[in-house]
């Protein structure tokens, strides 16, 4: 299969996988997915300023802005740590990530941790260090 036909299916797929979730989106009244996540990973600092990266323990990564969450994230760096807090713009977030299903589902890529950005309400530190 050449690059052009796979890059073709790809994009088949992805718009499939965008109008399935837009219809279900529809029918149901609400998201598939929660707005709302319970995370468990590493912090670390990611950037400058107030940016962090949650790398949890299921692969997934979150970018979170201490200035845009209600935690104090500064302490709790190296720590493994439990977040909840709300995804960012969650109804592409959850597209995007339907779409990268489909495509990891067909063989088309292998990563298919989710990715997002989370505004952290809350903050519970589980370990003072973090597990490799």
């Amino acid at each position: 299969m050449t690059k052009l036909s796979r890059l073709l299916l790809s994009l088949i797929i992805a718009v499939m996988a965008v109008s399935w979730a837009v219809a279900q989106d529809e029918a149901s009244g609400s998201n598939s997915k929660s707005d709302v996540r319970t995370v468990t990973g590493c912090l670390s600092k990611s950037g400058g300023g107030d940016e962090y990266l949650l790398t949890a323990n299921d692969g997934s990564t979150w970018e979170i802005h201490s200035k845009k969450s209600g935690a104090n994230l500064a302490k709790h760096v190296g720590h493994t740590i439990t977040a909840t807090g709300v995804v960012s713009n969650a109804k592409a977030h959850n597209l995007k990530e339907d779409a990268k299903d489909a495509a990891s589902d067909t063989g088309m890529t292998k990563e298919h941790a989710e990715h997002g950005h989370l505004k952290v309400t809350d903050v519970q530190m589980v370990s003072e260090s973090c597990q490799k």
